[in-house]
């Protein structure tokens, strides 16, 4: 499985979307492995950095370069389980702890105010200037309780996005 001269098995699909806690159908699964043989290109098995951005919508995104960091090397199962996050079906903790994956840049499980401004500034581009960011995050961040010296677990982070779960 993963490489453009394999075929999915049914044992193939159901693992596939046991894996994605059944949030695609059989069908999405074998759209979504067509799909993957297709960005596949030299039949690895896996999806280089370079084979996503080959995707216009993802190098077109603001935020590829951090996205890049989580999906470079997928192999199927996992890519399909990073779509999963994208899908309707997916729960809002699912796709916060996505977003959250985002913004913590070095993967130590925690955001901090730099983090945030970082993603904020590749968002923004310039549109605004330093102190306008900075005063808009000062601004969530006590909003929420916070200050700007605190470091944000997954729990914060939904605090402070305002989707209390």
């Amino acid at each position: 499985m993963g490489n453009a001269s394999s075929t999915l098995t049914q044992y193939d699909i159901e693992e596939v979307q046991e894996h994605c806690n059944y949030l695609f159908s059989q069908q999405e699964i074998v759209s979504l492995y067509q799909r993957f043989c297709q960005l596949d290109r030299n039949a690895k098995g896996f999806i280089s950095a370079d084979e996503f951005l080959s995707i216009p919508e993802f190098a077109l995104n603001p935020l590829s370069q951090r996205l890049l960091k989580m999906v470079d090397g997928l192999n199927f199962k996992d890519f399909v389980a990073f779509l999963s996050t994208f899908s309707l079906k997916a729960t809002l903790e699912q796709k916060i702890e996505l977003i959250f994956k985002v913004y913590d840049i070095d993967g130590k499980g925690k955001v901090t105010f730099k983090d945030l401004l970082e993603v904020l500034r590749d968002l923004t581009g310039s549109f605004m200037s330093e102190e306008q960011r900075e005063k808009v995050l000062s601004q969530v961040l006590e909003e929420a309780g916070y200050s700007r010296n605190c470091s944000l677990l997954l729990e914060d982070f939904v605090k402070v996005g305002g989707k209390e779960s």
